[in-house]
């Protein structure tokens, strides 16, 4: 064996990656398809994929890989997988999907706006608490599936996340890690194990235990591929599948945040600003702290629900032009948009959006807005507006969570698609006021996921051993002052005030929407 590798599938909301990992961090193989369309929608607001989508692509990427690197194949010493959070999947008594997947984006909702007894209300009522509740009572798929689909419920065996799925079609076995339970499920996040039935937390998502999946550690071994999942996938038969975590909590470790002074930030499809804490503690009120994928840890965060999904928006209903023209240039759309995004000053001459395109279990009733339009601004000022009102988001964050927190972060270590991007980075740092470090690569889902197999597999020692050798910092974006002056004061006198001010306005149109579509 020249070097160990580690075979790492990453499954995304917008593609599936497939990728060879060495000690040092570097990537000597890479396969990914990207998706035709990320979701469905039969209904407005749903977002569902049938049930073998995300297997299906990931079969596709690591026959490709596997078969491109025969040689390579011979160094692998375990497999890693990290996934999406909140997609779940219904299995019946044979483990066979009941109904389509419910995918993270998906924002139905159940119609009992009233869920809980009168002393849970009055008692939830009285310390600020109530609100939530019922916010992550609605908006739970299985909450859903309990009120519209109760015969298909009865039938449902086991009631799990992605992840936990496609644990099972490589392996045979139906477990996951506490670091993977990011999600609507009875989970006792400080604890790391479910909650007990009956208890107030297990009333908002009353899954009865026996549906749930057994819970292993972090580094333990989930199983072995079958010969079944060998054959659909090209992976080796009898390699070790490690147990790692989600999609975000992989990344935070794998672009080198495992102390209490940095911060990780993710440009991906939900953008998100994530510590790292041997505390816990909520990072907003009444909100869980997530279970790190280094164990004994924790991964406070604050998420943008739909973050760079919205260039994505943007791209399908304004930037045709460039579409067309990266097509000619064989370059991306993104990168066209990127590199006239200077052409537009800090502030956007006024104009500013909040980035609520899809409501957060905090503000389920929050909607974007864009504010302060005038005859300057053009679809690029729309685009740089994006660009800015999520980095806006992420920074409230990073100062909520100072706050109940006591930390003092002094660097942003950022990760995810739109870091690829030069002047993505620096409207951060400018909007942060913090340094803002790119590590080398921006695939640090698969880097962290991989971590967990080189420790497991005794590679390294611990996880600061393989962080040192695996994460290496290539671009350090430092803020302008001036810029970062101007940003703070638009965040404290208008993007921090906008909510308070639209919230009445949204109520009042979802009652206006909500009394006709019952007439209709």
């Amino acid at each position: 064996m020249k070097k160990p590798l580690v075979l790492t599938i990453d499954v995304g909301t917008q593609s599936v990656r497939g990728m060879l990992v060495d000690p040092e961090g570097g990537m000597p193989a890479f396969r990914q398809k990207k998706y035709d369309r990320p979701y469905f929608s039969e209904h407005p607001g749903w977002a569902e994929n049938k049930p073998g989508f995300y297997f299906d692509a990931l079969c596709e990427v690591t026959k490709a890989l596997v078969a491109e690197n025969g040689e390579l194949m011979k160094d692998v010493i375990a497999v890693t997988l990290t996934a999406i959070r909140d997609t779940s999947i219904c299995l019946d008594k044979n483990l066979k999907p009941l109904r389509n997947i419910i995918v993270w984006m998906d924002k139905r909702e159940t119609k009992n706006e009233n869920p809980f007894p009168f002393y849970i209300n009055l008692a939830t009522g009285i310390v600020g608490m109530k609100h939530s509740m019922v916010g992550q009572f609605r908006q739970a798929a299985c909450n859903w599936i309990m009120e519209n689909q109760k015969e298909l419920w009865e039938n449902t065996e086991k009631f799990v996340m992605l992840p936990t799925y496609l644990n099972y079609l490589l392996t045979g076995n139906l477990i996951d890690t506490p670091a993977n339970m990011i999600a609507h499920h009875p989970f006792n996040h400080k604890k790391r194990t479910w909650h007990k039935e009956g208890s107030l937390m297990y009333r908002m998502t009353p899954v009865p235990r026996k549906k749930l999946p057994d819970l292993c550690e972090t580094g333990d071994e989930i199983g072995r591929i079958t010969p079944e999942a060998s054959r659909l996938t090209g992976i080796p038969e009898g390699l070790p599948l490690i147990a790692t975590g989600s999609d975000k909590g992989c990344e935070t470790l794998g672009i080198g945040v495992l102390d209490s002074d940095k911060a990780a930030v993710s440009f991906g499809s939900s953008a998100t600003i994530q510590f790292a804490s041997k505390r816990y503690f909520s990072p907003q009120p009444f909100l869980p702290s997530y279970p790190a994928v280094v164990p004994g840890m924790y991964n406070p965060e604050v998420q943008i629900y739909r973050g760079y999904w919205m260039i994505s928006w943007f791209k399908e209903e304004f930037a045709q032009k460039e579409v067309e023209e990266a097509k000619r240039l064989g370059t991306t759309a993104e990168a066209l948009l990127d590199s006239r995004l200077e052409e537009i000053p800090a502030g956007c001459e006024g104009l500013v959006l909040q980035p609520f395109w899809g409501p957060g279990i905090k503000n389920p009733q929050a909607k974007g807005s864009i504010i302060g339009f005038s005859d300057v601004h053009n679809r690029l000022h729309i685009y740089r507006a994006i660009v800015e009102g999520i980095a806006f988001g992420l920074y409230d964050g990073l100062l909520t969570m100072q706050k109940r927190s006591g930390f003092k972060i002094e660097e942003i270590r950022v990760g995810g698609g739109g870091s690829r991007s030069d002047v993505i980075c620096q409207i951060g740092a400018d909007i942060f006021g913090l340094p803002l470090v790119r590590v080398q690569s921006h695939e640090g889902s698969g880097i962290g996921s991989s971590m967990v197999a080189f420790v497991s597999k005794g590679v390294f020692g611990d996880y600061r051993e393989a962080a040192a050798a695996m994460v290496h910092p290539q671009d350090v974006f430092t803020p302008d002052p001036k810029k970062h002056e101007l940003y703070d004061e638009i965040y404290k006198n208008v993007y921090k005030r906008i909510s308070y001010r639209l919230d009445p306005l949204y109520k009042r149109e979802k009652a206006i929407l909500k009394k006709y579509r019952k007439q209709s």
